[in-house]
């Protein structure tokens, strides 16, 4: 029998680490561990999504900022459809040449009244 000590830190049933650099599906830029990464569901789990990637913390505060949860679920469900949205392929084309660390904590959002 082993404990649950033994099993602490372990990877769940079926897990398979990634081999190689792993890559952000939004921007391409490489995902450093350490670095401000997240997990996106491409359908927002209150729409019924399981499936979820890792992507850079910057790259999806965009995405909420831009899409309400509907409107992930109905039409920007794929990297292909979040990418081909003018404003996102405007964001993209500017965080292209940033380091993949890099994380942009100086705008707050506005406060409701």
């Amino acid at each position: 029998m082993v404990s649950r000590r033994a099993l602490r830190g372990t990877e769940p049933l079926g897990y398979v680490k990634p081999v190689g650099p792993v890559f952000c599906p939004l921007c391409g830029r490489p995902l450093e561990e350490g670095a401000s990464v997240d997990e996106h569901h491409l359908v927002p789990r209150s729409h019924g999504g399981k499936h979820k990637q890792l992507v850079h913390r910057i790259c999806h505060r965009k995405i909420h900022a831009t899409f309400s949860e509907r409107e992930l679920a109905q039409s920007f469900c794929t990297w292909e459809a979040l990418r081909s949205h003018p404003e996102i392929a405007a964001f993209l084309r500017w965080v292209a040449n940033k380091p993949p660390a890099f994380y942009d904590n100086s705008r707050r959002p506005a406060r409701r009244r």
